[in-house]
């Protein structure tokens, strides 16, 4: 299957909806000489299974076809691909204005007249183009924008707000399905002589090179982590039980003593407190308010830091 990018390093692929041959074989040459590789099926239904298997973001579809015709084809392509946009060019040997509107209409993108000359079709590919670049270039920033607002610039950890949206859910599926969960909340031991003694950019440099032991020690795709404070974390651990979370943040905290941070003012180790909260035996339809896990979290994480620091402690609810 042709990636969504690929666009960029080559001309863009190219699905021909046709039935006469020779004007399949005419308009593949234009776009072979064109740069952009091509198929061609004849009929709309052919085009719709081709669409569901690859990646074609340009459909050059003629008006009268069998079966499904050529606007009920735009309208289907318009209803069903939306992941990304497909630029669809209309052929037809009508002219009016009426035509053009009720193609338009149906979703089409161009309306060419039959015969199209060699010119007047590169004209309208380079034109698809320039519009696909720019549905993927504006792809391409709103993820990026959604990536930041639930991101923290510094660690690359998820912020509150994301926690406020998704610790609720991940509670609801745990109790519905009766499957275990727990979190981590850290933060780091005697921080503030750290930022005393190897200035703020030094503390920045603990918490970002100290994010690295939470990827290392933590299963991809599965656990996730919050900053949630300056520098307190929140980790969730899904399908992890009171037992499996002493496990994780024993290597946490190892992980954590034992790695040399690099500041601009020298080199430096620290150690974290960890507590940890696991959710309780609940029927389906019991509510936990996220509140009540993370205050349990909290409190062990208290006397983690009374009882000497660099420890963990950690209770089911």
């Amino acid at each position: 299957m042709v990636r969504e990018s690929a666009g960029f390093a080559a001309g863009y692929p190219v699905l021909i909806v046709e039935d006469n041959p020779s004007v399949c074989r005419m308009l593949q040459e234009t776009l072979g000489e064109a740069g952009h590789a091509s198929v061609c099926v004849g009929s709309g239904l052919d085009a719709l299974d081709r669409l569901e298997q690859g990646y074609f973001p340009i459909v050059i579809t003629d008006l009268l076809l069998p079966g499904t015709d050529g606007l009920d084809l735009c309208r289907t392509i318009r209803a069903r691909f939306q992941s990304h946009y497909i630029y669809i060019i209309v052929l037809t040997s009508r002219s009016t204005q009426e035509d053009l509107i009720e193609g338009l209409e149906a979703g089409a993108d161009e309306y060419l007249i039959k015969p199209v000359g060699d010119a007047e079709l590169r004209a309208r590919l380079k034109i698809a183009r320039r519009i696909l670049e720019l549905e993927h270039s504006l792809k391409k920033s709103l993820e990026e924008f959604k990536s930041l607002s639930v991101k923290d610039g510094l660690t690359g950890f998820f912020n509150r707000r994301y926690l406020v949206e998704h610790l609720p859910q991940e509670i609801k599926r745990a109790v519905r399905y009766r499957r275990p969960l727990s979190i981590l909340l850290f933060d780091f031991d005697h921080f503030k002589a750290v930022n005393d003694q190897f200035g703020h950019q030094g503390g920045d440099e603990v918490l970002r090179q100290s994010a690295a032991c939470v990827r290392e020690t933590l299963r991809q795709d599965l656990d996730w982590t919050v900053r949630y404070g300056g520098e307190e974390f929140l980790v969730v651990l899904p399908e992890t039980a009171l037992d499996g979370a002493l496990i994780v943040a024993e290597r946490l905290r190892q992980c954590l003593a034992a790695r040399d941070i690099t500041t601009a003012k020298g080199t430096l180790r620290v150690t974290a407190s960890i507590g940890i909260a696991s959710l309780p035996e609940m029927a389906p339809r019991q509510r936990l308010p996220m509140e009540t896990l993370i205050e349990c979290a909290d409190r062990c994480l208290y006397e983690a830091k009374s009882e000497g620091r660099n420890r963990i402690k950690g209770r089911q609810l």
